[in-house]
């Protein structure tokens, strides 16, 4: 087999692993505007389905990091895949609120554990000088998921329920067998295997002198990605309900707005080998802070669509970045340490975010507002990369 074709299907592999992701965290936002009326739900409690995704991510991410510095990224990779997906499967089953948050935490560990897991190992596999265009086109496959979870949510839920959706979530679980029949481990990793180190000395060295700094950027640059994704992603649908659109009609334009994440995702792939990392970052970043100060400002349908469509365009390019560089930053030896703890520190905001948004609009915060906190926090993560962060582009892996 030459080299092209075991990137593609390591890109293949790892890439649909990431779509069944999308899928279950893009179903969560429609369920979630669904469960409302089902439950008749406050606006803190759904706050609360956002925010305990993002607790079982942050304690995924940092549990399955380092367990995969320890036993390799493969195995990992499926014990995460088959962990979100049995776990929502189950939680189809659920009749009470809270059930649904204690099956939405397990499930939200296999997604942290799996995501950070998923681009080391193929960061690890691919030569220096497209290994930042792999990465990108592989978190693209988020949008695939994001595209299935909307046409899922769009014909499905209000004809069949929330539950239908659920199961057919469930469906990666019967993936995670083939894939530990066909994937390969990174090589990068077995090579250090004989390297017998202890967790502890892993996480020391993430914050030694010489990392010490591109830990600081990525953590803040985490928190501020992830913060701001999953407060207005997740509201996303039922921000378009209190703007006074149906449920259906809000699913029809989020479908809409989703599209837009591809394009993001592919001139990312084109720019980030060109310009390089920082820059691709600060752009999106900005573009990112932009667009979702004129989504909160925004009244009408055209304007709504519009600055949505710019929102999931420079938001998910912006991610695509964040994922090629994250693991750029570390040695192989503690490479999924690194990343796993960036990324866990970065779902603290994933559990504020979608909560904050809550306990706001309970306030009677107005969405412009909201969004123009989510804006200063782009903000913020951008001057991390430009002041802190270093180019990494075509260098490589130590």
């Amino acid at each position: 087999m030459s080299k092209d074709v075991s990137k593609n299907k390591l890109l293949w592999i790892a890439g649909l692993g990431w779509l069944f992701d999308a899928m279950d965290v893009g179903m969560l936002s429609f369920i979630m505007a669904a469960l409302q009326k089902e439950w008749n739900l406050t606006t803190e409690q759904m706050g609360w389905i956002g925010s305990i995704n993002s607790i079982g991510m942050a304690v995924g991410a940092l549990v399955f990091g380092l367990l995969a510095d320890r036993i390799g990224r493969k195995q990992v990779f499926i014990i995460t895949l088959l962990l979100f997906s049995i776990g929502s499967g189950l939680s189809a089953l659920a009749t009470t609120l809270m059930v649904f948050l204690i099956l939405r935490f397990f499930i939200g560990m296999g997604l942290g554990g799996e995501l950070p897991v998923a681009s080391t190992l193929v960061s690890e596999s691919v030569p220096a000088h497209e290994r930042g265009k792999v990465v990108v086109l592989l978190e693209s496959f988020w949008a695939g998921g994001w595209l299935v979870a909307a046409l899922i949510s769009f014909f499905i839920i209000p004809s069949y329920g929330w539950q239908m959706a659920l199961i057919l979530g469930a469906v990666p679980a019967l993936y995670a067998i083939y894939l530990r029949m066909n994937l390969p481990d990174s090589q990068k990793f077995i090579a250090t295997k004989t390297e017998r180190r202890s967790v502890w000395r892993n996480i020391a060295d993430v914050w030694a002198k010489p990392y010490a700094k591109q830990t600081t950027m990525l953590w803040i640059l985490w928190f501020a990605v992830v913060f701001s994704y999953y407060g207005m992603f997740l509201w996303l649908p039922s921000v378009m309900v209190m703007k006074g659109f149906s449920l259906i009609k809000s699913f029809e334009y989020v479908l809409i707005m989703t599209l837009a994440q591809l394009p993001g995702y592919f001139s990312v792939a084109w720019l980030i080998e060109r310009i390089g990392r920082k820059a691709v970052l600060i752009i999106y970043l900005t573009g990112t802070a932009l667009s979702a100060y004129f989504f909160g400002n925004a009244e009408t349908a055209t304007a709504l669509m519009t600055f949505g469509a710019l929102l999931s365009f420079f938001n998910l390019g912006a991610w695509g970045a964040l994922y090629a560089y994250t693991p750029e930053q570390y040695p192989t030896v503690i490479r999924a340490t690194g990343a796993g703890m960036a990324a866990s520190f970065g779902r603290i905001g994933g559990i504020l975010g979608p909560l904050l948004v809550g306990y706001l609009v309970a306030q009677n915060v107005s969405i412009t507002m909201i969004f123009a906190m989510f804006c200063i926090a782009i903000f913020i993560g951008a001057l991390a990369v430009l002041f802190l962060g270093k180019e990494t582009k075509q260098q490589e892996l130590a």
